[in-house]
């Protein structure tokens, strides 16, 4: 069995614009209501790399940093683990797009971006930081994946780890094969030790059991439906409200993670 203590959250999603702003629809008390996102602009990132990110990463930066806002861990410290379903779908559909030309001119910043860890590079740039990283995809179960790894990486190395997990919608043509009709991202701050600051003791093993946990309100459950990284609701719901649980996160062909938790 894995154990790590859950220290900080960044969340940003249509309705959900922040941890804080969040949790009084996490807990029940107020109505969802997926109001758009404004637009985002990364406070840690350099002028060129800035000009330079793309909206995935915007959006991975966003949760990420308002994590760090609220945690006294330093950046530069944490080991981490970036998760995408499938990577930056609108800079494949750019690079796609240019090879369907006749000349194939595919510009630097395209290629530039369009590796799987870009915005775990950017994140590196931007804290200093030089501890293990990991950028993984698994698809509909990259929540899942990735808050394994994340909580293998923290109990090996004995590092606080940052999981950031995150998916924007594909643009058309590639939004018809791969429906993701609404942006979601996460990010979870992991310690191998509990301190003031824990809002949460979290272990994982592996189960038997298929039938996936849901969210408790229906408006959220069709949001945890509709993103990869929302499957990160019902979990999100158990913290804001200062429970106890047992979430299942079934995965599709391979063994399914049955997670505790419980406040600190």
């Amino acid at each position: 069995m894995l154990e790590c203590y859950l220290n900080a959250i960044g969340l940003a999603a249509p309705g959900l614009p922040s941890w804080q702003a969040s949790t009084a629809v996490l807990q029940g008390q107020a109505a969802y209501e997926p109001s758009p996102l404004e637009k985002y602009k990364p406070e840690l990132l350099p002028a060129n790399e800035r000009r330079r990110a793309t909206e995935l990463v915007r959006m991975a930066f966003r949760v990420c940093e308002e994590l760090m806002a609220a945690s006294a861990i330093p950046m530069a410290d944490c080991a981490s683990v970036f998760a995408s379903s499938g990577g930056d779908y609108p800079i494949i559909d750019q690079i796609c797009r240019s090879l369907c030309e006749s000349e194939r001119l595919v510009s630097p910043t395209q290629f530039h971006n369009s590796v799987h860890n870009s915005a775990a590079g950017y994140w590196s740039i931007a804290t200093g930081s030089r501890q293990p990283s990991t950028s993984l995809s698994a698809y509909d179960d990259s929540f899942a994946v990735g808050l394994l790894e994340a909580m293998c990486l923290c109990q090996q190395e004995q590092l606080p780890t940052l999981l950031a997990v995150y998916d924007i919608q594909p643009p058309y043509p590639l939004g018809g094969k791969r429906l993701i009709p609404v942006e979601f991202g996460v990010a979870l701050l992991l310690s191998p030790t509990a301190s003031e600051h824990s809002l949460s003791r979290l272990q994982l093993q592996s189960t038997d059991t298929t039938a996936p946990s849901t969210a408790a309100q229906p408006a959220l459950e069709a949001l945890r439906c509709a993103n990869p990284a929302a499957r990160s609701l019902p979990l999100l719901e158990l913290i804001a409200q200062a429970k106890s649980g047992s979430l299942v996160f079934a995965c599709t062909n391979q063994q399914s993670l049955q997670l505790e938790v419980q406040p600190c």
